[in-house]
């Protein structure tokens, strides 16, 4: 099973590259100082109030981060600040992940976490059908001759995989599921779809890809779990989209589908 994800490791090394900005902005103007004064009195001041507000605005950033993942829910600047993270932060994370010899799916699936938490402090909500299922067509098993690539209503809900279950509950909320072959495919069915919210499964490498790609388009990423290898009989944990799903659907929707069901077993 995939590890829950350690949103404090992104933290830490955005704290980490915090540390390594406030040393460059001190030396770009401790270095040059004496310059400064020469060409004219006051300006090393001046530089020096402009790096601290630089630096004030990063860590006003990262409290913001902090203070909406701790409390759940979204504070001024959210929206910006997930924005900002997904353009800019992820690269430099992934890039001073690497120095320090952090595996680059642990990264990852870190940032998927805080961009999760991100989301949800939104308290976002959609009808059913502006909500999109992107699933990665290795969840199938590889011996199945009904391929759902193409409609996913292929399925014969044999219970071979977690697509049985996935089926029934994507038909049942009205939510359309989709199912892509790579990073290409799922970018041309999101332009195509034009969705306002997105529950991605993926693995670490392309659900982070895929959350930076359709930026700004809220996901809520779900890690998948490789048993078999990468690419291979993968399984998901269902809970987990059905609670992405109760997050971005209105309550009524759910309460609506609810009753039908139990009309129907009656």
């Amino acid at each position: 099973m995939n590890a829950k994800p350690r949103k404090r490791l992104f933290l830490g090394l955005l704290l980490a590259l915090e540390g390594i900005i406030a040393v460059t902005l001190l030396l770009l103007w401790y270095v040059p100082y004496r310059g400064f004064e020469t060409l004219k009195p006051g300006l090393s001041e001046v530089i020096g109030w402009t790096f601290l507000a630089l630096l004030l605005f990063f860590s006003l950033g990262v409290i913001v981060l902090v203070a909406t993942i701790i409390r759940g829910r979204e504070m001024p600047g959210t929206k910006r600040l997930r924005g900002i993270l997904v353009r800019y932060f992820f690269p430099l994370i992934t890039g001073l992940g690497r120095l320090f010899g952090i595996p680059k799916d642990d990264i990852r699936r870190s940032f998927i976490g805080i961009n999760n938490e991100l989301v949800r402090s939104e308290s976002l909500k959609s009808p059913p059908k502006s909500v999109l299922i992107l699933m990665p067509h290795c969840v199938q098993r590889d011996i199945c001759p009904y391929r759902i690539t193409v409609d996913v209503r292929n399925c014969r809900q044999c219970g071979q995989c977690d697509f049985s279950e996935l089926t029934q509950v994507a038909e049942r909320l009205g939510v359309d599921m989709t199912v892509a072959t790579g990073g290409t495919l799922a970018r041309r069915v999101v332009i195509e779809t034009r969705p306002e919210l997105i529950v991605g499964v993926a693995c670490e490498r392309d659900l982070s890809s895929g959350i930076v790609d359709t930026y700004p388009i809220p996901v809520l990423g779900v890690l998948i779990d490789r048993p078999e290898g990468p690419c291979l009989n993968t399984q998901v944990n269902v809970g987990l989209i059905k609670e992405a799903l109760e997050h971005f659907l209105p309550k009524e929707v759910h309460a609506e589908k609810e009753r039908a069901g139990q009309t129907a077993a009656s």
